[in-house]
């Protein structure tokens, strides 16, 4: 049996939501000591949990030393080396929410937009001095702005940088911008380099040369996607008088926009006394319309209405799935600038 590699994060709050996310997608990690680096996943015995800083995931899975790993968007587009040898398998794992952004002090008074920005680096008379732990990111958006900078490599907090003195501004990971606030600093309109969020990545050579490894990342890939997708869906369950299975239906199709996935399952309800033309009516809705569709339900003469959530939908052929195997065609992986759905333009 080949062995593969999946990393993890090995600390923080992404590690914790990384395997609260595994856990939910079906995909328990059993870690048998706290202290060791490695771990395994007892339902896929063929791949080994690593876990790694978030840096190093994106390092170890370019050189194909791991195979797969979870991390962040931000870190895929700063570390990843050029020509890329990573394929994102998965752009938008639903945890890790942030973005990538230029604040500044409050005190810098009518500087609000990137255009103000530009304009007080010019009356500065001197190149910004940037603290960040981004400096690919950061470096590329700044001069798209033609402003003059510096970039201050640094590790550890970095929202004491303007007070301290070592920098003008900062760009840094915001999520929601409580310890910008309470250092005093604002983010400037216009400032957002990069939406991120964790994703799934592998190596693309790796890959396209394993179909094992292929078989594995559809496994994978079906997990997380019926998860996803079942994650933002109820089942909603309602008895319904009528002549038959197909009336009923039709009333469905007449009266309400419910038409579940392919379409609403009906089957008929024994009572002790017999049918008594009862039906029950079970579709499945996004989580956003569940008042709509319990009204629409009863309007159309539907009670009992039970609403359940639902834990998996696993379609035919999962998107992303799909659009693997038209990436493994090629001869070298694609641009992840073709992949950046989170840089802002």
């Amino acid at each position: 049996m080949t062995t593969f590699r999946i990393s993890l994060p090995s600390k923080g709050r992404l590690s914790e939501d990384a395997l609260t996310f595994l856990e939910s997608c079906g995909l328990q990690v059993y870690k048998p000591n706290p202290r060791q680096y490695e771990a395994v996943l007892p339902d896929l015995p063929d791949l080994k949990v690593l876990f790694q800083r978030p840096g190093d995931i994106v390092a170890s899975v370019a050189d194909g030393s791991v195979d797969f790993g979870i991390t962040g968007l931000d870190m895929v587009m700063e570390k990843n080396p050029e020509p890329t040898s990573i394929l994102i398998l998965h752009e938008a794992l639903g945890f890790g929410g942030c973005t990538l952004s230029l604040a500044i002090p409050e005190s810098w008074e009518g500087v609000t937009t990137m255009e103000g920005l530009q304009t007080y680096t010019r009356r500065l008379g001197r190149p910004l001095r940037v603290a960040t732990k981004f400096s690919r990111l950061t470096g590329k958006f700044l001069s798209r702005y033609a402003i003059p900078f510096t970039l201050i490599s640094a590790e550890g907090t970095l929202e004491t940088a303007p007070a301290i003195g070592y920098a003008d501004m900062i760009s840094d990971l915001v999520a929601s911008g409580q310890t910008l606030r309470d250092n005093r600093l604002k983010v400037i309109e216009g400032g957002q380099i990069l939406n991120s969020q964790a994703v799934l990545i592998a190596n693309f050579y790796r890959l396209k040369a394993s179909e094992a490894a292929q078989s594995l990342a559809r496994n994978l890939l079906e997990l997380i996607e019926a998860h996803l997708r079942g994650s933002t869906n109820y089942s909603v369950f309602a008895n319904m008088r009528g002549t038959s299975a197909q009336a009923v239906a039709q009333r469905i199709f007449d009266h309400s926009t419910l038409h579940g996935l392919q379409g609403p399952t009906i089957s008929p309800v024994f009572t002790p006394h017999g049918n008594g033309d009862w039906y029950a009516v079970h579709v499945v809705v996004e989580k956003n319309d569940i008042y709509r569709a319990v009204n629409e339900l009863r309007a159309v003469g539907g009670s009992g209405v039970v609403v359940v959530p639902v834990t998996y939908i696993f379609d035919e052929e999962p998107p992303r799935c799909l659009k693997m195997t038209q990436a493994l065609r090629l001869d070298q992986p694609p641009e992840l600038s073709d992949l950046e759905g989170g840089l802002i333009k």
